[in-house]
């Protein structure tokens, strides 16, 4: 991706990571295992976005010097948001927030000016001869279907038994789920391998 934007004339993509106290990286699947649970979407919560997307952006924006200088000057960061003309009610239930948003001024592109679908992205995307990117999930999401479960399993076998291991470590402290189909074990589910 990056030698197409340089190609185009665009900078390069910044990297965002979440970072422990020590300075090392802190992945989601760090964390689960260090703490013998799953990610929190498998018990009803939202956190895992929050903490381990949004939160590194916040972080690197709060110390970045252009956006620093912004926002001294009374100013607001424009911030691009993805959501495609399908995502109608992530976009709405955004929108509430970005006037009350001191920091902020966000933009929905794909909506607001193109209104484009996600088949117009795939669209866009192919003819610029890129790769489809895949889901913007971890490869061990609770909120995976059947399918991307399966076919994790078969073109990413490391992968799958990584997920394996997050839920294997997690069960002996699970009380309200069964594993990271919530009400099922991938494992039992989906086998070994």
């Amino acid at each position: 991706m990056n030698q197409w934007l340089r190609e185009h004339g665009m900078p390069p993509i910044t990297v965002v990571e979440k970072m422990d106290r020590s300075g090392n990286r802190l992945t989601l699947e760090t964390e689960c295992l260090r703490s013998c649970t799953l990610p929190s979407i498998a018990y009803g919560f939202k956190r895992c976005s929050q903490k381990h997307k949004i939160g590194p952006q916040e972080k690197f924006c709060n110390h970045h010097p252009l956006c620093r200088a912004v926002w001294q000057a009374g100013g607001r960061v424009t911030r691009f948001i993805g959501y495609d003309a399908g995502e109608r009610k992530r976009y709405e239930h955004s929108r509430k927030f970005n006037e009350a948003d001191k920091k902020y001024e966000n933009r929905y592109p794909l909506i607001e000016d193109w209104h484009w679908t996600r088949d117009d992205c795939i669209r866009a995307i192919q003819e610029a001869g890129l790769p489809l990117p895949g889901k913007s999930s971890c490869f061990f999401c609770p909120s995976m279907k059947r399918k991307e479960i399966e076919t994790l399993k078969r073109q990413y076998p490391d992968l799958y038994r990584r997920a394996l291991a997050i839920e294997e470590n997690a069960m002996p402290h699970l009380k309200t789920v069964k594993g990271l189909g919530r009400n099922y074990a991938w494992k039992e589910r989906y086998g070994m391998e």
